[in-house]
């Protein structure tokens, strides 16, 4: 059976890293975190103490060694050897991945990194642009989404969880300069592939997300049997 190629786009929040890990363990494929990618550049930065510069930050991508290690149920992901799982998940490279990843220079190192992995089939990837630019010719392309509220309620849960203390009206003002941010970049800007399926997933569970994507990927591998 061919292994494909699956780009789910979508903005800040929608659940994408989450359901493309669940589809991608029951699929046997490769889950490529392409948001992570972007911000293990930004936390790169952001160590170097530096001012914000384009040619710097691109710079530091174009040299980076991005891996994925996958383990039981974390996806671990490393720079130069170094572990940054939970680091760049950190607020400050939150409010500055966007900044990052408008980076001309910076999209194409990654971008070229993000096709190499993908060149031989059975991959997930999530991002903003996947379906668009890094792989056009994907099989299956979703643009999954949901509203601003709920994106920032999950979001609100997720650190509350971990103990932090945070805003819900916070998170919903940063979620929404996110997408704007993301929409209106000039290179590689946040849009729906024409040919992508639109997925609002507001009132969905993560369970019924998972289940609709997996019996669509499955779908299209048997038009290839």
């Amino acid at each position: 059976m061919k292994k494909l190629v699956v780009a789910i786009d979508g903005p800040a929040g929608a659940g994408k890293s989450t359901i493309a890990k669940l589809v991608a363990e029951k699929l046997g494929y490769a889950y490529i975190d392409t948001g992570a990618m972007y911000r293990s550049v930004a936390w790169k930065f952001l160590q170097t103490g530096a001012d914000f510069d384009g040619d710097f930050i691109s710079g530091l991508a174009e040299k980076m060694l991005i891996e994925f290690k996958p383990e039981a149920k974390v996806n671990r992901v490393f720079v130069d050897g170094v572990e940054v799982t939970t680091a760049i998940r950190s607020q400050e490279v939150t409010a500055n991945v966007s900044r990052v990843a408008a980076i001309g220079a910076v999209r194409e190192a990654m971008v070229a990194q993000q096709r190499r992995m993908g060149e031989a089939g059975g991959v997930l990837m999530d991002g903003r642009d996947i379906g668009t630019v890094v792989f056009p010719q994907a099989d299956v392309k979703v643009f999954l989404t949901a509203s601003v509220e709920e994106r920032a309620l999950r979001r609100y849960k997720e650190l509350v969880a971990k103990g932090e203390d945070v805003k819900l009206e916070v998170l919903q003002q940063e979620i929404a300069n996110r997408d704007k941010q993301d929409s209106e970049r000039a290179i590689s800007p946040l849009r729906q592939a024409e040919d992508a399926l639109y997925l609002d997933t507001s009132a969905m569970t993560i369970e019924e997300v998972t289940t609709y994507l997996m019996q669509l990927v499955q779908e299209k591998e048997n038009v290839f049997l």
